[in-house]
This record gives structure tokens, C-alpha cells and sequence, in this order.
């Protein structure tokens, strides 16, 4: 079935809506191959893109598939009425009320029309761009694909005062009254004064439930904060893990090692890569998701792993045994070059590099290149459909005699 969307060509979400998932899955082959050929050609001619070439694996849930979304509060014209939803395509301040987006559970657009509604009908005004006055900035919103638990988050200035405080519990009782199809957990109030036009916390309350909501991910059950990172596809990172985690055990097929996995956000990769090593060493800059992490391997009952709150640059100093593997999930800009040569001074055999943005990847090889690293195997996973991203897992393995 082929679902449409009213804001197609007009909201910058998506681009590939009018494709189905093999063409979509046959443009992003293409373009990977576009991209890693010439990259491969230059710095190691001896091998072919299509050598290492794994295939592509289609997203189990081409619609519905977000387990997180940011709206921002705006307006559409200058002027115009308060939206609430995502940006128009290549504009900084038109925001467009995306009330029917198919990349989310339904139930998130149930609960932009209620909050949206809330806020218009009482006219509270949103935070002006330039000017930076006003009250409403963002609404956050995370589900839990495998729980049907959600957290919803409003992000506000505090510029409204006392007077807006008032209206918080009475937005918290309309979200409650709505008929959805999964189970608000959390309802938050985050204030956020900073001049960046982002999501961040200077402050959270509680409204209704905890601070954070619950999902599984093959097997294992793991607790969400508000600004946890969490891969947005569940159903999807379940494919792409299974496939790192049998990586992993192929290349420590031996005899189990000690894995680092770097840039582990709140440990999922850390903890799923346990059964194959003797110690799993995770490292992560964010505090608040190195405590989930370490908070998630005591309940699933996880004794050979630990974790470092710290800038992976930084953390490297004071991991002085080598590892028997690497794991490497970076942010989307990639490895910066001082960690990087870090990493590889380790000299260990493999390394797995997961990626969600193939262009920093592409980026990254030449050091590898250079450090006696060459891809055996690449595969692709289609994390983001109706998108141009696709994410990319990436063995590289030491050639004999560097």
C-alpha cells in the first residue's frame, strides 16, 4: 500500500515519497556506488566497489517508522497563524502544521492538533527568530516501537512566567483525554532560553509519569531519557545490529576479546555485542546517556560490559589495553582526525565502522587506507525511507604485513 502525504514537495521531511521502497533502495545502491568507487579507485585500486558490495536491506517498516520527531512552533507566512510541525523545504523560518505525516506513528499527529490547537486558541505567541521573543520553541515527541510507550516533551522559554505555568496542566490533561493507540508514559516541560535554534535542555519538569519511557530491541529492554540518542528507526536498527552483532562474532570467531564500541549513545550496540566478547568497553560524551547505559545493562542482567562518560579522544588515553575489535558509530560529521588516528594506533585487526551519513565515511577511508586498513565489506541499511540518507555498516580488516 502507498501512502501520500499533503505536504509532500512543500515540507523538507521527506523527498522521495512518490518511490516505492525498491526504487528507493535502487537510487541509494546507485548513489553509494557513486560515491565509494572514485574513493576506492584513487587510494586502493586493487579493489572493486562491487567485491565488497553486501547488498541493501529495506527498512521493515517503509511508513510509520519514526520513534522520534522535533516539531518546531512557527508560522507558514509571515504573520500568519501559529503552526506547528517542520520546516518548509529550504526555508529557515517557514514552519509547516505537518498533522498527517507518514514517516511517525498516527499518534503523533493526534497530539501536534491538540497541542497545536491548545497553544492557538489561547494565542500564545513562538520564539521569533531574530528577535528571540516568545514562549513556545519546540514539541518532542518519542515512542517506543516495541512498548507502545510515549514521552512527549514542550520546550518553551521562560519568558511566558507564572501566567504560562498555569496552562501546563491543563495542556498535560488534554494529551491525556486523547484516544491514541499507545500509552503516554511521560509529559515533560523543558525550558530552553539559549539563542540556538535547537533543542536543549536548561531545565525539566515533570507534568505526568517519569522522566523517560522504555523500548526493547532484540530482546533487550532499554530506558529512554528525553535528549538519549536512540536510533529513530526500532524495527530497523534491530536488522542493522543482528547484522554487526554476526560481524562481530565472525571476526572473534577464535575466541571471544574485548570490543570497544565507540560513540555508543545509551549502550545498545555495547550490550548487544556481550554473548561475543569477554568485556565490552563503551565510551560516549553524553553523561545523561552513559547513566542510561549503565542503568539498562544492570536490569538486563549485563556483567561484561562498562561504560566511560567522556569525548572518545580523551577517553583513549587511559584505554591502554589493545582491543580485539573496534565498533565505531559516530554522529553524522564522522570521526574527527585526532580520534581517528587514535583509534587506529590500536593496530587491531578489524573494525566496524557504522555510519549515518556515507559522505563521512567516504571522508574517513583515505586514513584507513593509509593506516594498512582495507573494506572487505559494506552493506547497506535503509534507516531513513522517503529520505536521501541511508546508513551504511563498514568491516575493514589490516592487510598482511602493515
Amino acid at each position: 500500500m502507498k501512502l501520500s502525504c499533503p505536504h509532500f514537495n512543500e515540507c523538507g521531511g521527506c523527498s522521495l515519497l512518490d518511490m516505492s521502497s525498491e526504487e528507493q533502495l535502487h537510487l541509494k545502491e546507485n548513489e553509494m556506488e557513486l560515491l565509494f568507487s572514485p574513493v576506492l579507485k584513487e587510494h586502493s585500486p586493487a579493489i572493486d566497489y562491487k567485491d565488497i558490495y553486501k547488498g541493501a536491506v529495506a527498512s521493515p517498516d517503509p511508513y510509520y517508522y519514526r520513534n522520534k520527531m522535533e516539531f518546531s512552533f512557527g508560522d507558514a507566512m509571515k504573520n500568519g497563524p501559529l503552526t506547528l510541525g517542520l520546516h518548509k523545504k529550504k526555508s529557515f523560518y517557514d514552519v509547516l502544521t505537518t498533522d498527517s505525516c507518514v514517516l511517525a506513528h498516527p499518534d503523533f499527529n493526534e497530539i501536534v492538533k491538540a497541542t497545536l490547537s491548545f497553544f492557538s486558541e489561547r494565542k500564545i505567541p513562538y520564539v521569533r527568530k531574530r528577535s528571540h521573543e516568545g514562549i513556545l520553541r519546540h514539541l518532542l515527541v518519542r515512542r517506543g516501537r516495541n512498548t507502545g510507550e510515549l514521552l512527549i516533551d514542550l520546550v518553551t522559554t521562560t519568558q511566558g512566567g507564572e501566567a504560562f505555568e498555569t496552562l501546563l496542566p491543563l495542556w498535560r490533561d488534554k494529551l491525556l483525554s486523547l484516544s491514541l493507540e499507545n500509552r503516554i508514559v511521560s509529559i515533560l516541560h523543558t525550558k530552553n532560553d539559549s539563542l540556538a535554534d535547537a533543542v536543549i535542555d536548561e531545565g525539566t519538569e515533570v507534568l505526568y509519569g517519569g522522566l523517560s519511557f522504555h523500548d526493547t530491541v532484540l530482546s533487550l529492554s532499554f530506558e529512554i531519557s528525553p535528549f538519549s540518542f536512540f536510533q529513530t528507526n526500532t524495527r530497523g536498527a534491530e536488522e542493522l545490529y543482528s547484522y554487526v552483532r554476526e560481524l562481530a562474532k565472525s571476526v572473534l570467531s577464535e575466541r571471544p576479546g574485548l570490543i570497544y564500541d565507540l560513540y555508543c549513545g545509551t549502550g545498545t550496540i555495547t550490550q548487544l555485542m556481550s554473548p561475543s566478547a569477554e568485556k565490552v568497553v563503551g565510551v560516549e560524551i553524553v553523561e545523561e546517556a552513559v547513566e542510561k547505559a549503565r542503568l539498562n545493562a544492570k536490569e538486563n542482567g549485563i556483567g561484561n560490559v562498562s561504560f566511560i562518560a567522556s569525548d572518545v579522544f580523551v577517553a583513549l588515553d587511559s584505554l591502554l589495553e589493545k582491543p580485539d575489535l573496534i565498533i565505531l558509530d559516530p554522529p553524522r560529521e564522522g570521526v574527527q582526525k585526532k580520534s581517528l588516528d587514535k583509534i587506529l594506533s590500536y593496530e587491531v585487526e578489524n573494525i566496524i565502522y557504522i555510519s549515518c551519513k556515507p559522505k563521512s565515511l567516504a571522508r574517513d577511508l583515505p586514513f584507513f587506507f593509509e593506516k594498512g586498513y582495507s573494506p572487505v565489506s559494506m552493506k547497506l541499511f535503509d534507516m531513513f525511507p522517503f529520505t536521501g540518507n541511508v546508513e551504511t555498516v563498514c568491516l575493514m580488516s589490516r592487510v598482511d604485513g602493515k
